[in-house]
């Protein structure tokens, strides 16, 4: 008989969109991965008591909480998901960390580097922050094949994220359009998950120019960031992100070029990334357009076969997934709140710069 998995209890704080992803991911994960521990989720927390024994009863959680200070230090729980407006991240994770709870916590980081610094240094390790793109199989194998050397010395990175959700009048009425729930606005929703990736793929940024532009009147946080950089390894590369890029949902997408090839990405067709090898011969030469689910391809043997595509969810159950493994032989698992303090420094900085006008070194 196999040995039980140790359970582990889970405490979750909100219950929105990012909240239904997060619960997915617990309930789905042991049917897609191996994992050492079997996950309870235990308990959840919101301000809305009709909305939270909805959702608590739609993704099965055993109890509801109006108040996370009195569940976080609870000892049958092992875990504290934070899936809540940015402000609340570093109360909760600090909380959170001193009862020595395992910390999982939404993007970005902190409202600040100070913060998000705390934050760091408070949790135990492994810790997790739910940058999920790196868990796109197109984007793994984008990682693998630029640390095969397949693209040579990296020339240009390219990265945008458009949606058209601040278009909606209606949306400045959400947390998210408040600068003091969110911090910021595009840049630290769709710019953060830029830099990781770009972090990810194509290493440490060195200094950066930037600048920011709010649309709508009277709202108080930026619409539209747009940042030209440098990156250690010598190449240059542009960020584009806004929530006035009408006509697209989800843009998010990458173009990276070196001396050997290029790849592009976007997640809109999640499922493919286009290659083009210049070490063919001049008449094979042509952009490949590659269906990534596999064989042999990152995650292709966790969910269907060759073929089959995956979807959205599939990035944050595969993150846990990686992450428990992690947790099990107590090995540092990435991303986690140091490359969120990395990425927060980045956002610190393209905010120093569109203040300042000038180039900012992060």
């Amino acid at each position: 008989m196999p040995e039980p998995k140790r359970r582990l209890n889970i405490a979750m704080v909100g219950s929105g969109f990012i909240a239904r992803a997060h619960s997915n991911a617990f309930h789905q994960v042991g049917h897609f991965f191996d994992v050492p521990f079997s996950l309870c989720t235990k308990v959840v927390c919101a301000r809305n008591q009709q909305k939270l024994r909805a959702f608590a009863q739609q993704w099965d959680w055993q109890e509801t909480a109006l108040e996370w200070e009195s569940v976080v230090t609870r000892k049958d729980i092992d875990v504290v998901d934070i899936a809540v407006p940015n402000a609340l991240h570093a109360p909760i994770a600090l909380a959170a960390a001193k009862a020595g709870k395992i910390v999982l916590c939404e993007k970005p980081l902190a409202l600040s580097v100070e913060e998000a610094a705390k934050m760091a240094e408070a949790v135990c390790i492994p810790n997790l922050i739910w940058f999920n793109y790196r868990r796109v199989p197109a984007i793994a194998l984008a990682k693998q094949w630029i640390e095969e050397g397949r693209l040579g010395q990296i020339f240009h990175y390219r990265a945008y994220y458009f949606n058209q959700s601040g278009a909606d009048p209606t949306k400045g009425q959400t947390w998210r359009y408040r600068r003091s729930d969110a911090g910021s606005g595009a840049v630290g929703d769709l710019l953060s998950h830029l830099v990781d990736t770009a972090r990810y793929l194509n290493g440490d940024i060195s200094e950066l120019s930037a600048m920011t532009h709010t649309f709508a009147p009277h709202r108080d946080v930026d619409d539209a960031v747009l940042a030209i950089a440098r990156f250690a390894n010598g190449s240059l590369g542009s960020f584009e992100a806004s929530r006035f890029g009408v006509g697209r949902r989800n843009g998010n997408g990458f173009e990276i070029y070196g001396s050997k090839g290029s790849l592009a990405f976007d997640l809109e067709d999640m499922n493919r990334l286009q290659f083009f090898d210049a070490t063919e011969s001049a008449a094979l030469q042509g952009t490949k357009s590659m269906l990534v689910t596999g064989p042999d391809h990152p995650y292709s043997a966790d969910f269907w076969k060759p073929g089959h595509l995956i979807g959205y969810e599939h990035t944050f159950i595969a993150t846990l997934g990686d992450f428990l493994d992690a947790l099990a032989l107590q090995e540092p698992f990435h991303p986690n709140f140091d490359d969120g303090l990395e990425t927060q420094k980045i956002i610190a900085a393209v905010e120093a710069s569109a203040a300042s006008g000038v180039w900012t070194r992060v």
